[in-house]
């Protein structure tokens, strides 16, 4: 399993990039998985990064969690608002695995109510998913369109267009 700081070390062109889109809209990312009769679903999200890993939660008893559980590939994308990529974007590969520690359910309840108010401190996790990262991409444009690519065991390459 590649934790989010374990790529982070592996691919920090990719992950500076998904980390700086995800801090500019809020969090905001889209999901990507896969439906029951195999066509592809997009659900917006905000993925949270808590103790070295990249997390994806949501509202219990959504399609996307079904989807998950049924198959656990993801693509995780930032949101971009500009056509001309100025600001670049990433997108995140993976496969999600449910973490049942409620130790630490709890501790991410701690953290993310003390990062943003929002509070879950004392609600059970059915859903807490780490997202094991497989792959991923950034896109820059300076003079030319820049695309950074990371698997696991391979560190960054740039293809340039």
């Amino acid at each position: 399993m590649t934790s989010w700081d374990e790529f982070a070390a592996q691919a920090p062109t990719i992950a500076e990039v998904f980390t700086r889109r995800h801090k500019d809209t809020g969090a905001l990312c889209f999901l990507g998985t896969t439906r029951a009769d195999g066509s592809p679903r997009i659900s917006p999200m905000e993925p949270q990064f808590f103790e070295g890993d990249l997390m994806i939660g949501g509202m219990p008893h959504t399609r996307k969690f079904d989807d998950l559980k049924r198959d656990p590939r993801i693509c995780l994308h930032t949101a971009t608002i500009d056509t001309r990529v100025t600001e670049g974007d990433a997108k995140i590969f993976g496969r999600v695995q449910h973490d049942p520690d409620t130790d630490r359910h709890q501790r991410y309840a701690e953290d993310l109510y003390a990062r943003t108010g929002f509070d879950l401190r004392g609600e059970r996790f059915d859903d807490f998913w780490i997202v094991d990262l497989t792959g991923a991409s950034s896109v820059a444009v300076a003079e030319q369109l820049e695309i950074t690519i990371w698997r696991p065991g391979e560190g960054e390459r740039v293809v340039r267009r």
